[in-house]
């Protein structure tokens, strides 16, 4: 079943994000696509003014636009609908402990719900084609980071718990427990471990799909300390390599706040200028009338620029005698910096964000021989380790 474009918008709080996705909404509506304007961070309900309509759970149509449709996040139902299933899962351990699992009604919104609510969204994104384009007014780019990075963070916690190794030895479990005086895993737990590698799977997929693009929402750039933010916020984006497609200058009404907001961008930067009042209730065609919202990208939407590959270098033939991981980092500084190999992986922390990365198979059997950062590439040297790396090749 094809899958929904997906559009998330984002950028520090008090940008203007909720203003320009019901934007980027409508121009896709008025061009004839069927579009749903998704409120995932709107806490205050300003996007039910700025529709003049209560959203809800469930997509209503918005004015007289014939494309265009709306909803609210419910974080409440989403929580709950996720902890029935993981009861469901874990019956097997209530079971065995004698106890009732909980009852839907039970469950309230813990913290960390409402991120738990925009994984649930995109996760079931694969499985409808009601729309042509899901717009997210998504939370802060900070708060958004971390959120994406949670499917393959908890991924890889799972792979690591319970490694695919130990399922295929399940036959062998009561000579294994004998002899190492250690009670093996049941089989429900690894079941329940697949269950969740496939519920994460499909946030992935969404994610990962060929139509899916972030739009950057950002306030123009005064003074050093707002412009060492928005070279932080890089740095992250191009640490979690999601695929930005353009930068959007909200309220740029000063040229020169203009022109510094365009530096260092690798993609595209629009300047929208201040309105000069706040948008009026219900009028969309405000929002994207020439001299408005106009000035921004050619069309509703834009093809991402994918991020730049993370490409390995061979230099083993050269005085160095090394492979050099090339990893584009713009907007990082030294001081952003944290770096750490762990295993098989290589674990980068960038402006307060970590990822851990799967190295490369030739680098796996290499040690670390040193790194530099420079123009806003990180180079990481890794040398053959002669016990791992295969005699001819040496």
């Amino acid at each position: 079943m094809p899958m929904p474009r997906l559009v998330l918008v984002s950028g520090p709080g008090g940008a203007g994000r909720t203003t320009l996705a019901a934007a980027t909404a409508a121009l896709a509506a008025e061009s004839g696509e069927r579009v749903l304007l998704v409120a995932a961070d709107d806490p205050f309900r300003d996007a039910d003014a700025l529709l003049d309509q209560r959203l809800g759970a469930e997509p209503a149509r918005i004015g007289s636009a014939p494309g265009l449709f709306a909803m609210r996040l419910d974080v409440e139902t989403s929580f709950r609908a996720a902890g029935m299933r993981l009861m469901e899962r874990a019956k097997p351990l209530f079971d065995f402990l004698g106890v009732e699992p909980l009852d839907a009604d039970e469950l309230t919104a813990l913290p960390g719900a409402r991120e738990l609510a925009l994984l649930e969204l995109l996760r079931a994104l694969p499985g409808t084609d009601r729309h042509d384009l899901v717009v997210v007014d998504a939370p802060p780019v900070a708060q958004l980071l971390s959120t994406l990075a949670l499917p393959t963070q908890v991924d890889a916690y799972l792979a690591r718990l319970l490694p695919d190794e130990r399922q295929a030895a399940r036959a062998l479990r009561p000579v294994l427990a004998g002899l190492a005086g250690v009670p093996m895993p049941s089989q429900w737990l690894f079941e329940a471990r697949a269950w969740a590698s496939g519920e994460l799977a499909g946030v992935r997929a969404a994610l990962e799909a060929p139509g899916t693009t972030l739009r950057l929402v950002v306030p123009p750039a005064r003074g050093p300390r707002a412009r060492a933010g928005q070279r932080r916020i890089r740095a992250a984006l191009a640490l979690q390599q999601l695929p930005l497609e353009s930068v959007l200058v909200n309220r740029a009404d000063a040229a020169p706040a203009g022109a510094e907001a365009l530096d260092g961008w690798d993609v595209p930067v629009h300047l929208v200028p201040d309105l000069g009042r706040e948008p009026e209730r219900g009028d969309l065609t405000g929002l994207t009338e020439p001299g408005a919202l106009a000035t921004w990208p050619e069309g509703p939407v834009r093809a991402a620029r994918k991020a730049t590959a993370w490409g390995v270098e061979d230099r083993l033939d050269t005085p160095d005698g090394v492979l050099v991981w090339h990893i584009p980092l713009p907007g990082a500084e030294r001081g952003d910096l944290d770096l750490l190999r762990r295993g098989d992986e290589l674990v980068l922390g960038v402006a307060g964000h970590r990822r851990a990365v799967p190295l490369p198979s030739a680098l796996r059997r290499c040690t670390v021989a040193g790194a530099a950062l420079r123009d806003g590439e990180l180079t990481v040297r890794f040398a053959p380790d002669p016990s791992l790396w295969p005699a001819p090749l040496r």
